[in-house]
C-alpha cells in the first residue's frame, strides 16, 4: 500500500538523490531510496505513511505546459484611455474559435509589449484560450490596474464544478482507510465502473470533533463571540476509478485524511463531471496596481502603504481543470497573485513572483499563492511582504504541493490557515511554516492543517500533532518553534540536516512517471540543488 515502485532505473542526479543504505523493506526514514532508484516507504502501526505528491499539477503531473498558437494580436495605444474592453474583445474572439481536436487549445490572445491600462476585470470563460504576454520584465506585458475597485484583475471561471450525480452512495466498509491508501472495500460496487469520476466522503461526526478538540475552542479574550465552535463536517475527495475486485475500488490518487469507522467512517459516489473549463492559461505577463501612496499605517512599528481601495489579485481561478499560470509578477496588491478556488483540480502555477504588497498587516490581506482545490502545483515562486506566501484554504481535500518557493520580508507564515485542510507538502520552501492549532484565530480556524510534509525546506517551522492525524518535517534546516500554543509536536525526522531525495515531489513523479515526465515540468537548475539564490535573483524586481 505504501510502496510507490516503479521500473525507473537509479539516477545519481541531486534532485532525487542516491541509494540510502538504510533503506530495504522496513526503512528505519519514513521515506527512503532504495537500491534500485525507488522510493521506499515506512508505515505507522494504523499503515499511515507519506502520500504520493505526484499527481498534482497540469494533466496530473509530469506534461509540459503547452504553448497555444496566437489567433489575435493586440499593441497598446499611446494617451490615457482604458484598455479593458479592448482586450476583453480579443479574449471573446479567440473564444469562439473552434477547439483544437488533440489539444482542445483554441489559441492565444498575444498583448504586445507595453502599458495597458485595465479599470474592469478580464474574463475568461471558455476553454482552451490563452492570454498570453511578451514578458514579466519591465519591458514586457504590464497591465496596469487603475482605478479604486477591490477586485481581481483577470478571472478564469468555469459554470461548475462536480456534484453529486443523484445516485446512490456506497458506504466504506473497512474500520480504518490510512493515509496514502488508494484502495477500499465498499458495501457495493454495483453500478461502478472504471473511469467513473467519484467523490470519497470522509465523514467527521460530533464524537470526533469531540476528541480533536474542536467543540471548546479557547474564545478570543478581546472578543468572545467571535470564536464559532465546530460542527461536524465531511471532505470530499473527487477522484477517478482505476479499478474493481470484487467489493474493493482502487482510485487514481491516495486519500490523505484517514476513514475511519468510529467518526462517521465513509462513501464513494459518483459525481456529475461539473461544467469545468480545462486548458486555459495566463502567461508572460506583469500587473501594477494603481493605489494611494498618501494612505498609510504603522502598527507602532515603520510606516508602510496601506490603502486597500485598488485591486486586490491578479489571477482568480474557478472551476478549472488542467490550467495553468506562467512567468507572470504582480506588484503593489493587497491579495493575492494566484487564487485557486475550491472548483481547481490540476492546475499548475510556477515561475511567478508577487511584490511590494500594499495594504493593512490584518487578516484577510497578503495570501499570495493561496490554494482551495485538489491536486493543484505551486513551483519555483517568490514573494515579497506577503502574511502568508503560500497558503491553503480551510477543509481544502489534498493532496496539494508548494515545491522550490521562496518568500522573504515576511508579516506571518506560509501554512494550511484553518479548519483541517488536509494533505499538503512543503518541498524545498525557504520561508516560515506554521502547521498548527489556531485555535481562536479568526473566528476559530483551531486545527489548520493535518497530514502536511514539510521536506528539506528552511527558515521557522511549526509543526505540531493534532489528534487522530499526523503532520511532518522532515530534513528542515532553521528555527524550530512551538507554536502560539503548546501542543504536542508532529513527526520530525532528520532536524538540522537536510535528506536525500532532495525534492519528494519530484522523485515521486520519477517514480510513477519515469524520468521524461521530470524532465517535462523540472528547470535544469532544479537538477542541481536548492533554487532560492536563482527566484530571488531572476523574481525580485
Amino acid at each position: 500500500m505504501c510502496s510507490f515502485v516503479a521500473g525507473a532505473a537509479a539516477a545519481s542526479l541531486v534532485l532525487w538523490g542516491v541509494a540510502d543504505a538504510s533503506s530495504g523493506a522496513s526503512p528505519k526514514r519514513l521515506v527512503g531510496v532504495g537500491r534500485n532508484g525507488e522510493l521506499v516507504y515506512g508505515a505507522d502501526a494504523q499503515g499511515n505513511c507519506i502520500p504520493d505528491f505526484s499527481h498534482c499539477g497540469y494533466m496530473g503531473g509530469g506534461v509540459a505546459i503547452p504553448d497555444a498558437p496566437v489567433k489575435r494580436t493586440l499593441a497598446p495605444v499611446s494617451g490615457t484611455g482604458d484598455d479593458t474592453a479592448r482586450i476583453q474583445a480579443e479574449i471573446d474572439a479567440v473564444a469562439a474559435l473552434p477547439p483544437d481536436e488533440k489539444t482542445g487549445l483554441r489559441g492565444a490572445v498575444l498583448l504586445k509589449r507595453g502599458v495597458y491600462r485595465v479599470s474592469g476585470t478580464l474574463r475568461i470563460a471558455a476553454s482552451g484560450v490563452v492570454l498570453r504576454g511578451e514578458g514579466q520584465h519591465l519591458q514586457g506585458t504590464l497591465l496596469a490596474a487603475t482605478g479604486t475597485d477591490k477586485r481581481s484583475l483577470i478571472v478564469v471561471q468555469g459554470p461548475s464544478g462536480p456534484r453529486d450525480a443523484g445516485g446512490k452512495h456506497d458506504k466504506v466498509v473497512d474500520a480504518y482507510v490510512p493515509v496514502g491508501a488508494r484502495s477500499f472495500a465498499l458495501e457495493s460496487t454495483d453500478g461502478l465502473k472504471v473511469g467513473d469520476g467519484v467523490f470519497v466522503r470522509r465523514h467527521g461526526n460530533a464524537k470526533w470533533i469531540h476528541e480533536i478538540g474542536m467543540d471548546r475552542i479557547e474564545s478570543r479574550p478581546e472578543y468572545p463571540a467571535s470564536t464559532k465552535q465546530w460542527e461536524p463536517f465531511s471532505l470530499d475527495f473527487e477522484r477517478v476509478i482505476t479499478a474493481i475486485d470484487g467489493p474493493r475500488v482502487t482510485v487514481d490518487v491516495p486519500i490523505v485524511c484517514a476513514i475511519e469507522a468510529q467518526w462517521g467512517g465513509g462513501e464513494v459516489f459518483v459525481h456529475n463531471g461539473g461544467d469545468r473549463i480545462e486548458q486555459v492559461g495566463i502567461e508572460h505577463l506583469r500587473c501594477h496596481s494603481q493605489f494611494n501612496e498618501r494612505v498609510t499605517d504603522s502598527d507602532g512599528g515603520p510606516t508602510y502603504p496601506a490603502d486597500e481601495d485598488h485591486c486586490e489579485t491578479l489571477i482568480s481561478m474557478d472551476n478549472v481543470a488542467n490550467a495553468w499560470v506562467r512567468n507572470v509578477t504582480a506588484k503593489y496588491l493587497s491579495h493575492a497573485c494566484v487564487n485557486l478556488g475550491r472548483g481547481c483540480t490540476f492546475v499548475t502555477a510556477q515561475d511567478s513572483a508577487c511584490l511590494a504588497m500594499v495594504s493593512k498587516l490584518t487578516g484577510g490581506r497578503r495570501s499570495v499563492f493561496s490554494i482551495a482545490g485538489q491536486m493543484c502545483l505551486v513551483q519555483r515562486c517568490y514573494t515579497s511582504t506577503a502574511r502568508h506566501g503560500f497558503a491553503v484554504d480551510s477543509r481544502v481535500c489534498g493532496p496539494n504541493a508548494f515545491v522550490d518557493c521562496l518568500a522573504a520580508d515576511e508579516h506571518g507564515s506560509s501554512e494550511p490557515h484553518h479548519c483541517w485542510s488536509v494533505g499538503g507538502l512543503f518541498d524545498n520552501v525557504r520561508a516560515d511554516i506554521a502547521i498548527q492549532d489556531r485555535q481562536y484565530w479568526g473566528s476559530g480556524h483551531g486545527w489548520a492543517g493535518a497530514n502536511y510534509v514539510v521536506w528539506n525546506c528552511e527558515g521557522k517551522l511549526v509543526c505540531q500533532k493534532p489528534p487522530t492525524a499526523q503532520n511532518y518535517a522532515i530534513g528542515f534546516v532553521g528555527t524550530k518553534d512551538g507554536g502560539a500554543w503548546p501542543r504536542p509536536d508532529g513527526h520530525w525526522e532528520s532536524t538540522g540536516r537536510h535528506v536525500q531525495p532532495r525534492s519528494l515531489y519530484y522523485t515521486q513523479l520519477r517514480n510513477r512517471l519515469g524520468l521524461k515526465a521530470v524532465q517535462q515540468v523540472a528547470a535544469p537548475a532544479q537538477f542541481r540543488g536548492p533554487i532560492y539564490t536563482i527566484l530571488a535573483g531572476t523574481l525580485s524586481k
